[in-house]
């Protein structure tokens, strides 16, 4: 890891991405690839072949210990005992009132002839510390062995309906029979490599965590054999077009998971942080819910513009975009639940001016 003079840190593949001409931008204090032969031809990449992101930014955590399953448990709305090994769970980490801290990945790793559990945490870049020191405070008295990873090892999505052809010759296992959201531990060329069959464009594909020396050089392989660098631009495009959302604009503290349209992840059958606002939640049906909008035109509407109803300001738009892939512009926004319904109609406020808008079914794009 090492870090320019604006202090900026920078990933282990910061010096390919400039051989391949990136224009870099600022992410959570991270000097990341925005883009770099153009976001429409990356985002198409993705959707029609196969791309490639630098994702080494991500937080990466380690948990060991007798009880890793269950005492993670109490801290997501997931049940995490029911996974078996090479299986992984994507939810949340909840505060007390219910809140998303942070939205993120188990990958349960089994156990060991000892008993002892493991598995690896997938976190957001901008929530690194701050899920470090939750998960530290919450689980001292756990005997878990916490690991934070996040600078020793690199991270690369390989995305597309192509990935598996790219990746498959390297290893070792079929990655044909490793089902969405499996997970194993491989060698390439004698270095231990993590693969998971997961990411956050809406397309199949892998995300490979391995250690710096060999993501350069798988980086430089994929580069060599044509497939396209992509940068945080299109991976933006992407998980827009998936309804994925993203930590910090359209979940946060102040948001649940039920009125985030994470409903899916929350099972009632299990003690967790703030599960009594959640079950009062969904007997007195949420307040506001995170919908999927589509503009009427093709003015597009942004983050933190104004959702109008009878004259009324409803709601915010939290992400917006044009959808290379529809050609439409779309948007995720809340509003409250009476204006949440398929087939609302809405206007957003865009520089002064109303443009009309309609509440349509999650996601936008549906991988065939």
């Amino acid at each position: 890891m090492t870090e320019s003079s604006n202090s900026l840190h920078q990933t282990p593949l910061y010096s390919l991405s400039c051989k391949s001409n990136a224009k870099f931008t600022d992410f959570a204090g991270w000097e990341m690839a925005l883009q770099y032969s153009g976001l429409k031809k990356e985002h198409q990449a993705v959707r029609e072949s196969v791309g490639m992101f630098d994702i080494s930014h991500m937080g990466k955590f380690s948990l060991s210990g007798k009880n890793v399953r269950s005492s993670l448990n109490y801290l997501v709305p997931s049940d995490l005992t029911t996974l078996d090994k090479g299986q992984a769970q994507y939810t949340v980490l909840l505060n007390h009132k219910g809140g998303i801290i942070d939205d993120i990945i188990f990958y349960y790793q089994g156990k060991n002839e000892d008993n002892i559990e493991s598995g690896i945490l997938i976190v957001n870049a901008s929530t690194t510390a701050k899920d470090w020191a939750w998960l530290t405070e919450n689980l001292k008295n756990q005997d878990i062995e916490l690991k934070n990873n996040s600078e020793d090892l690199a991270l690369i999505a390989l995305q597309g309906k192509q990935a598996l052809k790219y990746l498959n010759p390297f290893v070792t296992e079929d990655l044909t029979n490793l089902p969405s959201f499996g997970h194993l531990t491989t060698n390439i060329d004698g270095e231990k490599v993590f693969i998971a069959s997961t990411g956050y464009t809406g397309e199949d594909g892998f995300e490979i965590m391995t250690t710096p020396s060999m993501s350069q050089k798988l980086w430089k392989h994929f580069v060599k054999n044509n497939v396209t660098p992509c940068g945080l631009g299109c991976r933006d495009t992407l998980r827009l077009e998936a309804c994925m959302g993203l930590y910090g604009q359209d979940m946060d503290e102040e948001t649940t998971p039920l009125e985030a349209g994470l409903g899916w992840v929350v099972n009632f059958n299990h003690d967790f942080i703030g599960k009594e606002v959640l079950v009062k939640q969904k007997q007195e049906k949420v307040k506001k819910r995170l919908v999927a909008i589509e503009m009427q035109g093709k003015y597009i509407a942004r983050h933190d513009y104004p959702i109008i109803v009878d004259n009324q300001m409803v709601g915010k738009i939290t992400s917006g975009t044009l959808s290379p892939t529809l050609n439409k512009a779309i948007a995720l926004g809340y509003v409250p639940y009476n204006y949440s319904k398929i087939g609302q109609k809405l206007t957003v406020e865009i520089r002064e001016k109303l443009y009309p808008a309609v509440v349509v079914k999650k996601p936008f794009y549906k991988k065939s």
